[in-house]
C-alpha cells in the first residue's frame, strides 16, 4: 500500500484552471466549433512581463517553425495561432506514448492603449516566440467640463 499526500484544494486548483481555459476561448469566425467556441488543439504556455518601455511576450511553442507562426494584430488584440504538425513516425506500431499535442493553436491578448502597434517585433529561438510590445507616450488625463 502506497501512501499518498492529502492534497485538500487540488480539486478546486483544478476546477479552477478549467475555467480560466474557458474564459481564456476567443470567438473567431473561421475556426468556431459548434458551441461557438474557438476550436484549437492545444495551447501554449506564455510568460507576459512588463518593463518601462515595453511588453514582452514569451511563448513556448517547441518544434514550430516560424514559418508556421501568425501573429497579427487586429481590433487592439494581438493574436499568436499557427499549426504543430505531428510527425509520420509516431503513428506506427511500437509508439508507447506520446503526451505532446499536434494539431493548431491559438492564444490571443488585449492590448493596452499605449502599445505601438506598428513597432511590434517577434522572434524565434530554441522553440520560444519572443515578441517586443513598444509602449508609446501616453496623453495626461484631462478633465473635460460639461456646458450648460
Amino acid at each position: 500500500m502506497s501512501l499518498m499526500k492529502y492534497q485538500p484544494w487540488s480539486m478546486f486548483d483544478q476546477l479552477h484552471k478549467e475555467i480560466n481555459d474557458i474564459f481564456d476561448r476567443q470567438l473567431v469566425p473561421e475556426q468556431e466549433n459548434a458551441t461557438g467556441f474557438l476550436s484549437t488543439d492545444w495551447k501554449p504556455a506564455v510568460d507576459i512581463k512588463e518593463t518601462d518601455k515595453a511588453f514582452l511576450i514569451k511563448a513556448d511553442i517547441p518544434g514550430v517553425k516560424p514559418e508556421d507562426i501568425d501573429v497579427s494584430s487586429d481590433n487592439g488584440y494581438l493574436v499568436i495561432k499557427g499549426q504543430r504538425k505531428q510527425d509520420s513516425d509516431e503513428t506506427k506500431e511500437g509508439v508507447h506514448r506520446v503526451e505532446r499535442s499536434y494539431g493548431s493553436f491559438y492564444r490571443s491578448f488585449a492590448l493596452p492603449d499605449n502599445v505601438d502597434v506598428e513597432s511590434i517585433s517577434a522572434k524565434s529561438n530554441h522553440g520560444v516566440l519572443e515578441l517586443t510590445l513598444p509602449k508609446t507616450e501616453t496623453a495626461s488625463a484631462r478633465r473635460i467640463k460639461i456646458g450648460h
